[in-house]
């Protein structure tokens, strides 16, 4: 992509699946294996590089980042340093986040602020499930306060999404940390630090709903899901009070962006709201029109009229 009006869509949710330096993962495999399983359809396996490749043919950016869910399921990470490396060779597609166990601690937010300073990483992504802590434990804060230092968004797993689905014991992931709900108290006590609730957030919809209508630094990324599985609640707030704080996502490659986008079209989001979500709100968020080096692939459009609810 070379100009600013090329860019259609922001994907605020996709995964690094596969290493270029390391072996592929067993426990990785086992788990991308359940997922295609579970969505009845083969789930592809790209580089970064290929990811990006991907992306810039349907002229959108990603937000990519790794899990690390090492201590919780012993599945080895693609590495933050190398996500934000091969991000930055494809700077006009990706947006790289990082990933790190909240339990490390200080160890962990020693990590956060190398991984800001000398490899540009935008965000931080939480799987509350596969690495087993409640969000609102003080273990988890030392962390949460060097990404609020930076002024970048959290994105954190909730409700259920397929993860482990089916797998014996469900792959060992625990559905209890990820209600949404325990985002409130991490809102009230890093109010400069914006969270975005991944996912449609079954079986806790309203939770999300309510935590991002209540306080204002909090989103919800659409991901996860084909849209025309989501519930009538979650159109509605999408369409109204919401319409500023929805995110497109699609959690590629476990859904591609094609598929999501397909059902997106069909579920009655107002034409007005459409830009918001799938571009204008994640611009906002990430301050890509005020960065320089991604503000000249990217340009706001102006807010859409209010809606009613």
């Amino acid at each position: 992509m070379t100009g600013l009006n090329q860019v259609v869509a922001i994907d605020i949710h996709t995964h690094a699946t596969v290493s270029t330096r390391n072996a592929p993962d067993e426990v990785a495999i086992a788990f991308d294996a359940a997922m295609a399983a579970y969505f009845k359809e083969k789930m592809p396996r790209p580089t970064i590089a290929e990811t990006a490749d991907y992306y810039r043919e349907r002229n959108m950016m990603a937000v990519i980042f790794t899990v690390d869910t090492e201590r919780a399921n012993g599945q080895v990470r693609i590495s933050n340093e190398e996500v934000a490396e091969e991000a930055a060779q494809h700077r006009d597609v990706l947006i790289p986040f990082a990933s790190i166990d909240p339990l490390r601690g200080k160890m962990g937010a020693r990590e956060a602020r190398r991984l800001i300073k000398d490899y540009g990483v935008r965000g931080f992504k939480f799987h509350p499930s596969q690495q087993e802590f409640y969000p609102n434990e003080r273990r988890a804060y030392d962390l949460y306060e060097a990404i609020a230092e930076a002024g970048l968004p959290a994105i954190f797993h909730s409700g259920q999404t397929g993860v482990g689905a089916r797998m014996r014991g469900g792959g060992g992931v625990r559905l209890k940390y990820s209600d949404p709900m325990y985002l409130d108290d991490v809102a009230v006590d890093f109010p400069d630090m914006p969270i975005v609730i991944a996912h449609p957030s079954f079986p806790w919809q309203e939770n999300a709903l309510a935590v991002a209508t209540h306080k204002p630094q909090v989103y919800i990324d659409l991901s996860g899901w084909s849209p025309k599985y989501f519930p009538p609640i979650l159109i509605q707030y999408a369409n109204t009070v919401l319409k500023d704080k929805m995110l497109f996502g699609s959690d590629f490659p476990v859904i591609t962006p094609d598929r999501w986008l397909e059902d997106f079209d069909k579920i009655g989001i107002r034409e007005e709201v459409k830009p918001l979500i799938l571009r204008d709100n994640a611009i906002r968020l990430l301050g890509l029109d005020k960065d320089p080096v991604y503000g000249r692939y990217v340009r706001l459009q102006p807010p859409a009229g209010d809606g009613c609810c």
